[in-house]
């Protein structure tokens, strides 16, 4: 139901915005402001973006709990995806969405209502403990394998337009 009326309600106030703006400002001055806020919102998800994947990459390589990270990827993702749609609500959503403590609040705000069961982070991560209530598969014998191909034999007589 919320989606719905997300759906709903958010046309009808970009459209409410763009005649209250475009009645104060003139069409061509309003068509501008839109065509900047989303040249300028491109450069932002850029910036910001490269930003992220650092502090993801930072927290694989540094086996941290890479949930912040994410998080705050996919609302700059979000915010992109807002700045580039036409329309002075979804520019102010996407431009709230690029500062960093608006992020970390909303972040915040979802953590509070998740409940997280289980994260795992590899061998040398909370699951290298061994596990009480599945014990460990005795017919499983961890391994390393490398393919070896046997080298190609021709099968035919050279035509003499390749040299083999």
């Amino acid at each position: 139901m919320w989606l719905f009326l997300a759906f709903l309600a958010v046309p009808l106030i970009e459209i409410a915005l763009f005649i209250q703006v475009g009645g104060a400002i003139g069409l061509w001055p309003t068509l501008g402001v839109v065509v900047l806020t989303a040249i300028l919102g491109t450069w932002l998800v850029r910036t910001q973006g490269a930003m992220a994947m650092g502090n993801l990459r930072r927290s694989f390589s540094e086996l941290d709990d890479p949930t912040e990270p994410l998080a705050h990827g996919a609302m700059i993702l979000l915010a992109g995806a807002l700045l580039l749609t036409p329309g002075f609500f979804t520019d102010g959503v996407g431009f709230a969405l690029l500062m960093p403590p608006v992020r970390h609040a909303a972040f915040e705000y979802l953590r509070k209502r998740v409940h997280v069961q289980r994260f795992d982070m590899g061998p040398r991560g909370p699951s290298a403990r061994p596990n009480p209530h599945h014990p460990p598969d005795p017919d499983i014998i961890d391994g390393d394998f490398e393919e070896v191909e046997p080298p190609k034999k021709p099968t035919h007589r050279s035509s003499g337009w390749t040299k083999h």
